[in-house]
């Protein structure tokens, strides 16, 4: 008796811990992780800021990002099946219901403007809620399924996070937080394009318009190499500028170097073990940077 109770009872927990699990897969944790590290380390890069202040303003724009996974896995459910990677998601699998993801998306980012809003400032929640259409309405409901385009434009919203973070910590936006915010543009095109190579054919049976489908792989390992060039030089800006110093300027230099590398011979080899290390080393390279930028402005 005792052991048919146990196994009564753990079905409902089973449960409910699966309800939990697929509530916090719909706010993409490992997409937010390296969004939230560039909000800790541009903070630091503007200012000194108080522990408090890091905490609300990460959980703010933990929530808007949440809020737009969400809805993007409502959106994008018709995708999702039809590609291995994606299949088993929440929506996508028929465990959460479009609607609840809706419902849960637009409630988090009304949470993350309320939250910044009165604890941070009025900027900080207007950037955050910005960056959150950006993700819904620009790249997930209108470019996602029309141009090849898509990531670089609708990459703009990814590279919002430098904005909020320099608004929450000053108040107001200066030069240097816009040189943040373009090296992370011109960082997600060569990263997600990698990716893209590994997932092409799962992208054209999808009938999703990556670069790779609609141009080729030759193409994308081009257009790869030239913003892995372009980004190399827009690293170089907070230097030229006067914004961070020589600590700065020699990680830079070596990590945009590597990068360069990995793109060059990404193009001259053709292979696509090469796209993998590429969009691996991509992770890190921001990480890096970014971690890089902290340290220099406060040494």
């Amino acid at each position: 008796m005792q052991s048919g109770a146990t196994t009564v009872g753990e079905a409902p927990r089973s449960a409910a811990l699966q309800l939990v699990r697929d509530y916090v897969t719909l706010t993409k944790p490992k997409v937010q992780s390296l969004l939230l590290l560039t909000t800790v380390t541009t903070m630091y890069v503007a200012g000194n800021p108080s522990l408090r202040l890091i905490l609300i303003t990460c959980l703010g724009g933990s929530l808007s990002s949440g809020g737009a996974g969400a809805i993007n896995h409502a959106v994008d459910r018709d995708i999702d099946v039809t590609m291995k990677r994606t299949a088993d998601r929440p929506v996508a699998s028929g465990r959460v219901s479009p609607a609840a993801a809706i419902l849960f998306g637009c409630t988090l980012s009304a949470l993350s403007f309320l939250l910044l809003a009165t604890q941070v400032n009025v900027l900080a929640a207007s950037l955050c809620l910005s960056g959150f259409f950006g993700y819904v309405v620009v790249y997930t409901l209108w470019l996602k399924r029309t141009t090849p385009q898509n990531i670089v434009i609708g990459g703009a919203a990814g590279a919002v996070p430098p904005l909020v973070a320099w608004a929450a910590t000053t108040g107001s936006l200066s030069g240097m937080a816009f040189y943040l915010f373009a090296i992370v543009f011109f960082w997600t095109p060569p990263h997600f394009w990698a990716l893209s190579i590994l997932m092409k054919d799962e992208y054209a049976a999808a009938r999703v318009p990556m670069l790779p489908v609609v141009a080729g792989e030759d193409e994308t390992r081009r257009q790869i190499m030239l913003y892995t060039v372009l980004l190399y030089a827009v690293t170089q800006l907070p230097f030229c500028a006067g914004g961070l110093g020589v600590a700065y300027l020699i990680p830079s230099m070596l990590l945009g170097a590597i990068f360069i590398g990995f793109s060059y011979m990404l193009l001259r080899t053709k292979e696509r073990r090469w796209a993998l290390r590429t969009y691996l080393f991509s992770l890190l390279y921001l990480a890096l940077l970014f971690v890089s930028m902290a340290i220099a402005a406060h040494a």
